[in-house]
């Protein structure tokens, strides 16, 4: 079931949201903070220009503050807080679904799109000139007039909008940075990882699983997976783990003996020591608070 209907009805207060993986929608202060509410955990892709205003975001443990003409990435499994945004915040964003994107016939487009703002410019912002902020937003605009479209063919018409837009952007980005060029094989390498993490995470921590199923050494995957995104194969199992154990906190009654069994840990005091860590208080002042 497509998490971004229900995300968009409950925590923006968004009616007749289409159910097609991919949404166009304006986002003013009373829904930026309202991301909140989610605590981090965003099960979507999210490409967003600030109109007017300024916002000021908490992206995995650093501040960032974004201004008009900025573009902003967000990339599921990294943590974000909304710290504060003005009265008149006004940003255009673009929303899809993890399927979405991995069925995208751009996809390698995708990842560096997503990526290579946070691995070059160590932010996920990228600030546009006129002219391209003014083309993202046309683009995005785009969305508006198929999303409660009738056309027979909605749903192909907004993935090749969303191709579209990607592309529009991969070629900003490379104008903009420097990027690094990765080989086709490390590229569909950290893919094929992605892909393996959402059904695996849970059981399986230890690199060698994944290096194993994709037929590589510990050391070359932990060398593509850092080349590509900065971050290490932990990191971003760690940060599953705490996404999942943050919504099962959030929206379940099961005890915190009982998530800590679900997620396999050995007990529930190492459960609540690598809660602490990464977020920095117990699992039962977060429930708590």
């Amino acid at each position: 079931m497509n998490l971004l209907p229900k995300f968009l009805k409950e925590y923006w207060n968004v009616d007749n949201v289409p159910d097609d993986g991919i949404v166009y929608a304006e986002v003013n202060q009373e829904r930026a903070m309202n991301t909140n509410r989610l605590n981090g955990r965003l099960p979507f892709y999210a490409f967003t220009v600030i109109i007017d205003g300024q916002a000021v975001i908490n992206y995995n443990g650093k501040n960032i503050t974004l201004n008009p003409g900025d573009l902003y990435t967000y990339t599921p499994g990294f943590s974000i807080t909304v710290e504060n945004a003005t009265d008149n915040y006004l940003a255009l964003s673009l929303l899809a679904e993890e399927d979405v994107v991995f069925d995208s016939p751009v996809i390698r487009n995708v990842i560096r799109a997503a990526y290579f703002p946070i691995v070059e410019l160590h932010v996920p912002k990228l600030s546009l000139s006129e002219d391209n902020a003014r083309r993202l937003c046309h683009r995005m605009s785009e969305f508006a007039d198929y999303q409660h479209s009738s056309h027979i063919f909605k749903t192909d018409m907004l993935r090749l909008l969303y191709s579209a837009f990607l592309l529009d952007l991969l070629d900003i980005q490379q104008c903009s940075i420097n990027p690094h060029h990765f080989s086709e094989r490390a590229e569909e390498l950290f893919l094929e990882f992605i892909r393996l993490l959402p059904n695996n995470f849970v059981e399986h921590r230890d690199i060698g699983f994944y290096a194993g199923k994709l037929c590589v050494t510990n050391i070359y995957l932990s060398r593509i997976v850092r080349q590509i995104t900065g971050r290490t194969v932990l990191d971003y199992i760690n940060q599953m783990l705490l996404m999942e154990a943050l919504w099962q906190l959030q929206h379940t009654t099961k005890t915190i003996v009982q998530i800590a069994e679900a997620l396999h840990f050995a007990d529930h005091a190492s459960f609540c020591r690598f809660f602490k860590r990464l977020k920095g208080i117990s699992p039962k002042e977060y429930r708590r608070g």
